[in-house]
């Protein structure tokens, strides 16, 4: 018996468990849900509430159409800000980052959800400690530790391939991309680090030293040019 539950533990034939929230980290239903919300107690990936606002679902006429004032080029800028500033703030504070993603849902539960994986435990827990304590844009930023660790179980097939018929509504997340520069510099750093970090550790053998110097520097120019950023907006 316990075997045949451990097999189900998560899935539609669990009746006792939320599918949805295992898969997702959230449930449209919320605490009115008939089945369980097991909260991990650890985790590498962390999620942040609502806390990102699509300004193409905030531009609206009074009687809910949409006003196009805004283009898909400026939408995709006004995407890759947010998602470099967060991402270069948590990682920086937190530590290394292994996946980042935002859900560009309608519904509720999801709307402006951000999940972060770290590539520690101990740096989500110490994320969420430190996060529940700050405000965004003007909000509280409400942190919790996430089940989810496969994204492609968590989002939706359908909205990947176009064909999504439902909308924003589907309880399946729609992850935004950011733009290939941006995925590239951001991850890219995060494979510099972990170079740098092998190198430290067998400094014997040697290396280039001046192009590792060059790396880090323009890393830091970088890295304080966004600072500024963050200042200037004053959003964290």
């Amino acid at each position: 018996m316990a075997e045949y539950l451990a097999s189900i533990f998560g899935t539609e034939k669990d009746k006792v468990n939320c599918s949805f929230y295992f898969k997702i980290g959230a449930c449209r239903h919320g605490d009115r849900c008939s089945r369980l919300h097991n909260k991990p107690t650890f985790s590498q990936t962390i999620v942040l509430q609502n806390i990102y606002q699509n300004p193409q679902n905030s531009a609206q006429s009074a009687d809910g159409s949409h006003i196009p004032n805004i283009s898909d080029v400026e939408m995709q800028e006004h995407f890759d800000d947010f998602f470099a500033e967060v991402f270069t703030e948590l990682e920086e504070k937190y530590g290394e980052i292994e996946e980042m993603n935002i859900c560009d849902n309608l519904g509720d539960h999801l709307v402006g959800n951000v999940y972060i994986k770290f590539r520690y435990e101990e740096d989500a827990e110490k994320a969420v400690q430190a996060l529940n304590n700050r405000w965004f844009n003007g909000q509280p930023i409400r942190a919790e530790l996430s089940p989810v660790t496969d994204f492609r179980e968590a989002c939706c097939r359908q909205y990947e391939m176009g064909l999504m018929y439902s909308g924003g509504f589907c309880n399946f997340m729609h992850l935004k991309p950011i733009s290939r520069e941006l995925r590239r510099e951001l991850y890219g750093q995060g494979e510099d680090r972990r170079q740098a970090n092998r190198r430290s550790r067998s400094r014997d053998r040697g290396g280039d030293r001046g192009g590792d110097r060059d790396r880090d520097r323009s890393r830091r120019d970088r890295s304080k040019e966004r600072e500024k950023s963050r200042e200037r907006s004053g959003r964290f």
